[in-house]
């Protein structure tokens, strides 16, 4: 099929690409290297493709019309096809948004007189105009003689054989639409199974796909949303650090349903529709989210970026799925962040990954204590005390300083600028950076650069690093170390012991930098066992998360803000209704796993207060707030449920004082009595649901009721 045929059928909707294709991977250099290629006349490579009547999920927008018959589903070959299409069209192709397309290949630049290929860089390009856009090459936009005429205005001389040059190059350019693509073709008869089955070994055999996206390929032939139902849940984990792959799910999945981390395989049967839907659906309302909180308040993670390997979370994602949505003790948490530290630090993940997560998942799956057993496997590789000769020369990118920056944040590290405290809520970007301590530009005066590997090494080395916040690090510039650290000791006394930094100001000085490194490593070595080994004591080492912390994260299943008890901003005066809202929300949280309801805090987040509240109740305080709601709830839920569940408290944020409820589970169901708009009571039943909380219908709540208060 020749190229230029290949783009009109994707514009015309006759060649789809299926939703278990991956997404857009392709870099702009192996844009270059098709081009390259397909104007030397090299061999490209087939496309593979399927001509069905009944075809899968389509990417895009466009849904399948059986009238419009059989169309062509492209297998293989996807890759270049998209390629080519963004350069010749300048436009994504209508299967693709923006935010699928990885890495925009499109604004390749070509030297019409030398066919040399490069993405626009002024300096090169801005004053040549032999240098063009492609695009405008393959849409006739530019010819050789505008090329010519142009250079001629600048005065130059074109002899005839450079205008043949420029023009023999234009039009092998453009003759790439008329070049054909070898296609093969599976035919109508095909299913859809048999059509992934070819997708499959197609893939296998060369190594542009991992196993889990072939895996995810399969999933999608027999769910085929799939694709799309991860994806979503991956935006919500990145817009608050945690930023994870497909890849990352479909080794969740595998771990949850099988306990193995090497056989993808089990996942390709469609028998497993169910099952992984099932799975998925724990995974993406409770598990998932539960494991990004366990790690941001408990070990110190704010961010993945701060994670040597992700992997490490699969453990612990099948453990919690194990456990059935139940929340851990704090003795479980203890351990697995333990377990976590070590695994990082000793890199238990680096490689071998399915194997090694095959042995961890069958202790998951077989142990009574499975992180005590994990521990053990690590030290069985590699010790666990960490020495202070560990440091030397280990730049930022060792696993010791991921290690590092969870200590300082335990200890309520601030950084040396701005005083601010190193943990911070994150989303998508990181949020904080590392500076060198004694300036790289002084150490490089004093024989510490490049042409000396060894002194570079201990320039770059981590214990030459502190933590800092973005703005922060751009402010500090080249200070001298002594000026720096003794002015930051006056300005936030007890803040270089926090990041553990070595007060002796003699050490501060550039010629006695090596000794500062070695007092700097052995402090913390020091420090960092002593955290490492009383994490399983009882005095635990980690800070509670503040309010101010939780509020950041965002509603959740154990958490949700309303603005008020029944002040009605909208209507600026007092609505009763309102208080059926916060009952809900209290019978919901007790029928479930417990939670927190905040009330002076609205939906985003900010903070409200209760003057309304205070002002709807006829000039309250605190006091008579607190007495409104306890007879609210005692006489609707229960005083022998509101004395022995109920906690109310009433925190204060900046000059604002809110209301804190926390619900614990209750014994028994609870169910509330509402009016209708009628007047009429009627008896609901309400769960929690993600963020909100839900009314269950008759048919759902006999099944609900039998497990979650079954004796």
């Amino acid at each position: 099929m020749k190229i230029s045929t290949v783009l009109e059928k994707i514009d015309e909707h006759q060649l789809f690409v299926p939703a278990f294709q991956r997404e857009y991977v392709w870099k702009r250099d192996d844009a270059k290297q098709l081009i390259d290629s397909l104007i030397k006349e090299y061999p490209t490579g087939t496309m593979l493709t399927w001509e069905t009547g009944n075809p899968p999920e389509l990417k895009g927008p466009h849904k399948y019309n059986s009238k419009q018959g059989a169309v062509r589903i492209l297998l293989d070959g996807q890759q270049r096809i998209t390629t080519l299409y963004m350069l010749v069209r300048g436009e994504l192709p209508p299967y693709y948004t923006a935010a699928e397309i990885l890495n925009d290949t499109r604004g390749l630049y070509v030297n019409v007189e030398t066919l040399e290929l490069a993405y626009y860089t002024k300096a090169k390009m801005e004053n040549d105009p032999c240098w063009q856009n492609i695009t405008d090459i393959f849409q006739r936009k530019i010819r050789a003689k505008d090329i010519v005429r142009e250079l001629e205005a600048k005065g130059e001389t074109v002899s005839r054989e450079r205008d043949d040059i420029m023009d023999d190059n234009t039009r092998a350019i453009e003759n790439i639409l008329d070049r054909e693509f070898p296609e093969q073709t599976i035919p109508v008869r095909a299913s859809i199974r048999e059509a992934i089955d070819i997708f499959y070994k197609v893939n296998a055999s060369g190594v542009s796909l991992t196993d889990a996206e072939l895996a995810l390929a399969q999933i999608s032939g027999y769910w085929p949303e799939a694709r799309d139902t991860f994806k979503r849940k991956l935006v919500e984990l990145a817009d608050n650090g945690f930023v994870f792959k497909l890849d990352f799910v479909v080794f969740a999945l595998l771990g949850c349903l099988y306990h193995l981390g090497s056989d993808m395989k089990k996942l390709h049967d469609a028998d497993n529709n169910e099952k992984i839907r099932a799975a998925w659906k724990l995974l993406d309302s409770q598990i998932l989210d539960y494991v990004a909180s366990l790690m941001r308040s408990h070990a110190y993670v704010d961010h993945t970026d701060e994670i040597n390997s992700v992997y490490a979370l699969i453990p612990i994602t099948v453990f919690c799925f194990d456990k059935g949505g139940r929340h851990l003790t704090e003795t479980e948490i203890r351990k697995l962040v333990k377990w976590f530290y070590y695994s990082q630090i000793r890199a238990r993940y680096i490689s071998q990954l399915p194997q090694k997560l095959d042995r961890d998942l069958r202790i998951i799956n077989e142990s009574e204590n499975p992180f005590d057993e994990m521990l053990a496997v690590i030290e069985e590789e590699r010790r666990l005390d960490i020495t202070p000769d560990e440091f030397v020369g280990r730049s930022i990118s060792h696993p010791l300083f991921g290690l590092l920056r969870w200590y300082l944040k335990s200890r309520n590290a601030v950084c040396f600028t701005t005083g601010v405290a190193l943990r911070q809520a994150m989303g998508k970007k990181y949020a904080l950076e590392n500076d060198h301590i004694f300036p790289y530009s002084k150490l490089k005066a004093k024989g510490y650069g490049k042409e000396n590997r060894l002194k570079y090494s201990l320039a770059q080395e981590l214990t030459n690093r502190a933590i800092l916040t973005q703005v922060a690090n751009r402010t500090k510039s080249a200070t001298d170390a002594k000026s720096y650290l003794a002015d930051v000791k006056v300005r936030f006394p007890g803040s270089l012991a926090l990041q553990c930094i070595p007060e002796d100001s003699e050490l501060w000085d550039i010629e006695n930098y090596e000794a500062f490194l070695q007092a700097r490593r052995t402090e913390l070595a020091s420090h960092l066992n002593a955290f490492l080994e009383g994490i399983t004591e009882t005095k635990a080492p980690e800070a509670p998360i503040t309010l101010e912390e939780m509020i950041a994260e965002g509603e959740g299943d154990e958490l949700e803000f309303k603005s008020s008890l029944r002040w009605d901003f909208k209507e600026q005066g007092p609505n009763k209704k309102l208080e059926e809202v916060i009952l809900k929300t209290i019978a919901a949280f007790a029928n479930g796993q417990g939670g927190t309801l905040l009330i002076g805090v609205d939906d985003d987040g900010k903070i409200l207060g209760l003057e309304g509240d205070y002002h709807a109740l006829g000039g309250a305080n605190r006091d008579k707030f607190e007495l409104h709601l306890r007879n609210l709830l005692n006489g609707n839920l229960g005083m022998a449920f509101v004395t022995s569940k109920i906690k109310i408290s009433f925190p204060s944020i900046g000059e604002s004082e809110i209301c804190q409820v926390d619900i614990q589970p209750s014994t028994k169901p609870l169910v509330i009595s509402v009016k209708d708009k009628n007047g009429q009571s009627q008896e609901k039943f309400y769960v929690r649901s993600g963020n909100s909380s839900q009314e269950l219908s008759l048919n759902e709540m006999q099944a609900y009721l039998s497990e979650r208060f079954q004796a």
